[in-house]
């Protein structure tokens, strides 16, 4: 786990674009950290081995908090520039924030530009809709909900019924369309 961290690491310091990782990177990073820890509880950090093991340790964590954090701000400046990243790029964890974060950072885009146009719309309180109705346009697999529902897979022509926040980024992506009902 060690060397797919640091070539991870290093293809993400190497790239402007959020690099593909595997969905389950995260969780099999943790499995590795958690097993990092019981391993040096049980060793004197006096002995060589000890002292090894702490120090891979202390470097997997500089790597994890780095890599982290480097692909947060890009996946965070790739929403605030409007871009639509690839979900398949992204780990399930991060996947998770960009479609709960990509919706808010649209609002406050539509914001400022209504403001920078002069135009200022009344707040009023709109109740948005749990669901949307869509039609598929391409085939995608499973996705996790808002709601932490399973929803999927999906072929081109389906139609589904899908979380608010799930379905505005599948219309984005030109993945969807919404029906709208009348």
């Amino acid at each position: 786990m060690y060397d797919e961290l640091y070539e991870a690491w290093r293809k993400e310091r190497e790239n402007k674009e959020v690099q593909i990782l595997p969905r389950d990177f995260y969780a099999r990073l943790a499995e590795y950290v958690k097993k990092l820890k019981e391993e040096s509880r049980m060793l004197d950090e006096k002995t060589l081995r000890g002292k090894l093991l702490q120090g891979q340790k202390e470097n997997t964590r500089r790597l994890a908090e780095e890599l982290i954090r480097t692909r947060c701000g890009k996946i965070m400046r790739g929403i605030s520039d409007g871009k639509i990243l690839p979900v398949a790029s992204l780990t399930e964890e991060e996947a998770n924030m960009y479609e709960k974060v990509s919706p808010t950072t649209e609002s406050y885009l539509s914001l400022q530009n209504n403001i920078l146009q002069g135009y200022l719309a009344k707040a009023e309180e709109k109740t948005m809709p749990k669901t949307i109705l869509v039609r598929i346009l391409q085939e995608i697999p499973a996705i996790i909900g808002a709601d932490m529902k399973t929803y999927g897979p999906f072929k081109p022509e389906d139609v589904a019924a899908i979380p608010a926040e799930n379905a505005r980024i599948l219309i984005k992506q030109d993945a969807a369309e919404e029906i709208e009902i009348k």
